[in-house]
């Protein structure tokens, strides 16, 4: 009879090679063992029977009543204080950072009795500010109901602060930034962006600020002292207990212990870190736009947002210093793509027309209103990032209407035009879905209906396709076109994609090292590019280098043969487009003037072609394009030696 093996339950497979180390697993058995020995001993120590009885007794009563009064005022002082001070350290960098975070962590690190006595020192009645307290206000702090209170406050709002800076610290910036864009002053966008979103780890400090203040002891009992009905919390009641009635301090500790086990409980897995909505937001980019059907293409038109927008026009005029080094001027109505290089300045020019950078600074004209010296919430500068930065805690319809909120709005009417937008971008049929509930095209439009109803006078997009995929992309693209030719302001979109700076753009700005290398139109940019790495975007081969005679010399390096010179000395671009380079299998004889050995690295498909990088150690990198049946015949792949050939006459050459 065969015996079969049975499968290990689901869940505890362990595959092979996981199994802890015994040098490790014995110490933290040990450290297990010596955090637990405690707390069994408070329960192996209770007296059950009389449990009730010592909880019940007026000592007590009044101890509890007295430590949730402390605790409750403990916390309510640490969120007045703590929440902006955590805002400030995660958000501002200042001089002396450093030494303030050291002030926030050192309650927790100093002994209690310590800080008892600097209380006193600064707080009491010959301390550095209790002189000034008692004679202008009659407050005296030590020994009093509100001394407890400070001192709870001092130990335990770090635990605040901590919890709460790291939850800003996962909460990326644009979510902040993309509200201001939209109208919204900085206190609006705290109260109604910021808060929201690091609700969790607001919750989870306060929890455990409430906690600490609720068993603090040593610095209650140096500087409030242990008064009955006045600072004798219910820790300094066990105190008292232990030297007179040992069982009923074990009780009174086991109430402590259960309220304290029940606050961490209540917070498994979120003491700090990025909220849940951050996570469901940044889950939702993954997907692509398979959602619910999209209606009919007449509703999806829907009606038009108040003809009014569209008859506002604003001309762009700016001079932008700093990393950024050019001049912007841009009639109503223009689209223009920036691209360049990674580093080249793209997004820090956004960032500088939107005031939100020091690395660049913008003095910005839009139709004739100097923005210059305005904030960022009051510039009518719309911006569209990446992911889109949908506020994770709204839906569609309210991320849409924030725009018009920020600007005055009534509810009622800024809903109407947030539909009405969201109807002519075809996903007005997912008005009350969240974000985590769109897929990422969908998100993408809601993003786009939400900086177009905000009625901009200038919209900037940061590659607002690139996370598309590229069915999704197409038919974001059509969607864009079609409102961006409505729109009576200037926009401005950064794209790595050829296909998008054609397609929408009436001008293509090329830049490199924050400079403007090209302006001019996208036929003009395709047909001259005057930088390699746009070359390269379209498709072509691009090799600057320098004229001598009839012949090109290399800046990497070769000789490149040309039929219509430039003069001697002159730096130029030469371009190549991929079908005009030949390949042979044997060095080719007639009439191609430029020739090299080469080796090929890589083919890819491109349509119904097929893409040949080729290596040469007397040229650059070459692109060739070839049909997949020259490829089969040629038999190229990788590492297959071949020579290639460039006519003169199919070299362009672009002054630089």
């Amino acid at each position: 009879m065969r015996r079969t093996r049975t499968p290990p339950p689901a869940g505890r497979f362990r595959a092979p090679g996981t199994r802890t180390p015994v040098v490790l697993a014995v110490p933290a058995l040990v450290a297990v063992a010596f955090l637990l020995l405690p707390l069994l001993g408070i329960l192996a120590r209770t007296d059950w029977s009389d449990l009730g009885t010592h909880l019940t007794s007026p000592g007590v009563l009044e101890a509890l009543r007295l430590s949730l009064l402390v605790s409750f005022w403990a916390l309510g002082l640490a969120l007045l204080l703590g929440v902006p001070l955590a805002w400030l350290l995660a958000r501002v960098s200042f001089r002396g950072k450093a030494l303030v975070r050291s002030l926030v962590l050192l309650p927790m690190v100093l002994p209690p009795t310590v800080g008892g006595v600097a209380l006193l020192l600064g707080f009491g009645r010959r301390g550095l500010l209790g002189p000034w307290l008692e004679d202008t206000f009659g407050i005296v702090l030590p020994f009093h109901t509100s001394g407890a209170v400070v001192a709870a406050t001092f130990v335990a709002m770090p635990f605040l602060v901590i919890s709460l800076e790291g939850t800003l610290a996962g909460l990326r910036p644009s979510y902040e930034e993309t509200a201001a864009s939209l109208g919204a002053s900085p206190v609006r966008v705290f109260c109604t962006v910021t808060l929201p979103m690091v609700a969790p780890g607001l919750a989870a400090g306060a929890a455990l600020t409430w906690a600490r203040a609720l068993g603090e002891f040593g610095a209650t009992i140096t500087f409030a002292g242990n008064l009955p009905g006045t600072t004798q919390t219910l820790p300094l009641q066990v105190y008292l207990l232990l030297q007179d009635s040992p069982e009923a301090a074990t009780s009174v500790s086991l109430l402590l212990l259960v309220i304290a086990m029940a606050v961490l409980v209540c917070l498994r897995g979120r003491w700090t870190g990025a909220t849940s909505t951050d996570r469901a937001a940044r889950r939702a980019r993954t997907t692509d736009d398979t959602g619910a059907p999209a209606p009919p293409a007449a509703a999806a038109e829907g009606p038009a947002p108040p003809s009014a927008a569209h008859r506002e026009r604003w001309p762009l005029h700016a001079e932008v210093t700093g990393f950024n080094r050019l001049t912007l001027d841009a009639d109503p109505g223009t689209t223009i793509a920036v691209v360049g290089p990674n580093g080249a300045g793209k997004t820090t020019l956004l960032r500088a027309l939107l005031g939100l950078t020091p690395r660049a600074r913008a003095a910005l004209r839009l139709g004739d209103t100097d923005v210059t010296a305005l904030p960022p919430h009051r510039r009518g500068v719309a911006w569209v990032p990446q992911d889109g930065a949908l506020f994770p805690h709204l839906n569609a319809l309210h991320n849409t209407a924030y725009g018009l909120r920020a600007h005055g709005t009534p509810r009622g009417d800024a809903r109407r035009t947030a539909q009405q937008w969201l109807d002519r971008l075809g996903v007005g049929h997912l008005a009350h879905r969240k974000p985590a509930q769109l897929s990422g095209g969908q998100a993408q439009r809601v993003a786009l209906a939400r900086a177009l109803a905000a009625r901009p006078r200038l919209l900037l997009l940061d590659e607002p396709l690139a996370a598309l995929d590229q069915t999704t992309r197409a038919r974001v693209r059509h969607t864009l076109r079609s409102h961006l030719a409505e729109f009576g302001g200037v926009c401005l979109i950064v794209t790595h994609d050829p296909v998008e700076a054609v397609s929408l753009a009436d001008r293509v700005l090329v830049l490199d090292d924050g400079r403007a290398l090209q302006d001019a139109p996208p036929a003009e940019v395709t047909r001259h590019p005057r930088s390699p790495w746009v070359a390269r975007m379209l498709g072509r081969n691009a090799w600057p280098g320098t004229v001598t005679g009839d012949a090109l010399a290399l800046a990497d390096g070769g000789r490149l043969v040309i039929a219509d010179p430039l003069p001697d000395g002159a730096r130029a671009l030469a371009i190549i487009a991929p079908e005009a380079v030949s390949v042979h299998l044997d060095r080719p004889t007639g009439s191609p003037r430029n020739v090299w050995p080469g080796t090929v690295r890589e083919l890819t498909s491109a349509g119904s072609r097929l893409r040949v990088l080729i290596t040469s150690p007397e040229a650059p990198d070459l692109v060739a394009e070839i049909t997949p049946s020259a490829a089969l015949e040629l038999g190229l792949a990788d590492g297959v030696s071949v020579w290639t050939s460039v006519k003169a006459t199919e070299v362009s050459l672009v002054p630089l």
